[in-house]
């Protein structure tokens, strides 16, 4: 898990260390210094912890004029023992809010496994962005991961599947990855209203 970086290509674009708006403004990094770790697996330096031992994130991208946040993640999402949510809540996602950010795309390839708790945190997130018209998109989480998230209806609160499984990404700008979302996005809710 070691080699897994965040994805870097946009640092030319932003970088959450360097934004005074970022709950990681001001974070400093090590290329050659591995001290975090995912149960026993050391992970690369340039994760942000959340504050959970299993879950960590990274904020590729915040557009404030456009209102949208992009993040990545690695590791366990576990609501069960370590109530991962309310932590990306209160750590990361209302520092964002707070700043003006209502839709957000979270990046999952590195989501290993989900174990579910209480819904309280993704409801309490869904409702406050979506009286701002936000949502949030879940991009390239793997299969089992999306079927956990939907056997106990937390899937409910996000945008997934089709076309949100199998975007290559990597070859968008940021803006172009959030036009392309934000357009199928607006096709699904548009088949609800």
């Amino acid at each position: 898990m070691h080699t897994l970086e965040p994805y870097y290509a946009w640092r030319n674009h932003y970088i959450a260390s360097e934004d005074p708006k970022s709950p990681f403004f001001d974070r400093e990094y090590s290329e050659f210094e591995y001290s975090t770790k995912i149960y026993n697996y050391f992970i690369h330096p340039q994760w942000d912890t959340i504050q959970s031992p299993t879950l960590f994130c990274k904020i590729l991208f915040v557009d404030y004029e456009e209102r949208f946040a992009i993040l990545e993640f690695i590791g366990e999402w576990n609501d069960c023992l370590y109530n991962d949510i309310m932590q990306l809540k209160r750590e990361v996602i209302d520092v964002l809010q707070a700043e003006g950010i209502h839709r957000f795309i979270l990046i999952g390839e590195n989501v290993l496994n989900f174990h579910f708790g209480d819904d309280c945190y993704y409801e309490e997130w869904f409702d406050e962005i979506t009286d701002d018209d936000g949502w949030i998109a879940l991009l390239n989480f793997r299969e089992h991961v999306i079927a956990d998230m939907q056997t106990i209806d937390v899937d409910s609160y996000f945008v997934l599947g089709g076309e949100l499984n199998e975007l290559s990404w990597r070859t968008l700008s940021p803006a172009h990855l959030y036009e392309r979302i934000d357009n199928c996005v607006s096709q699904r809710l548009g088949f609800i209203g």
